[in-house]
């Protein structure tokens, strides 16, 4: 097998977004990343169209293209489409690699794959670490909320002590009676 290629971890998992609560690609990406034109791609998806149903690949609505194009910083002249893109979800990655038949997308979708990979590690060791820090709120609210009944009975005994002070006493001293 030919040397593996070498893509950072940190420029795939850049490339990986939230859209319709799926994790997805976008076809100008990987198209890059595959080193072929966004073009090329479409045309290769769309010859094998039975390869992709929608949970593998969609295109996106003008108002997810619209709200994903205010993400990026600045918009290079040519690079992004007029036109909503296809994104593909892990599995659309995963049947690219059998559509683009080189050996170049073949280890491109191995990295892409462990980045997909990392990020559902990632995801899930946050999950874990959600769970665990509410679980220490509700454990510190439960202490602070006896605690907060014992310093209510403090207060309560001092205002009681206050106000033994203040209710008017017998004077000292003799009577004269007449």
């Amino acid at each position: 097998m030919e040397t593996e290629t070498k893509i950072p971890l940190e420029r795939i998992t850049g490339k990986i977004f939230l859209i319709r609560k799926e994790k997805v690609m976008l076809d100008s990406d990987l198209a890059e990343l595959y080193g072929v034109e966004t073009r090329v791609l479409k045309q290769a998806v769309r010859r094998n169209a039975e390869r992709f149903p929608e949970d593998f690949m969609f295109q996106l609505t003008l108002d997810e293209y619209r709200s994903l194009r205010s993400q990026f910083v600045t918009l290079k002249r040519g690079q992004h489409s007029k036109y909503p893109p296809f994104v593909f979800s892990e599995q659309g990655v995963a049947m690219l690699s059998s559509v683009l038949n080189s050996q170049h997308a073949i280890m491109v979708n191995i990295a892409i794959m462990r980045a997909f990979v990392q990020l559902r590690k990632f995801l899930q060791s946050n999950e874990e670490l959600s769970r665990r820090l509410k679980r220490l709120e509700r454990e510190t609210k439960e202490k602070f909320k006896e605690q907060e009944e014992q310093i209510q009975l403090i207060f309560e005994a001092i205002k009681e002590l206050i106000t033994e002070k203040e209710k008017p006493k017998n004077p000292i001293g003799f009577k004269v009676l007449s």
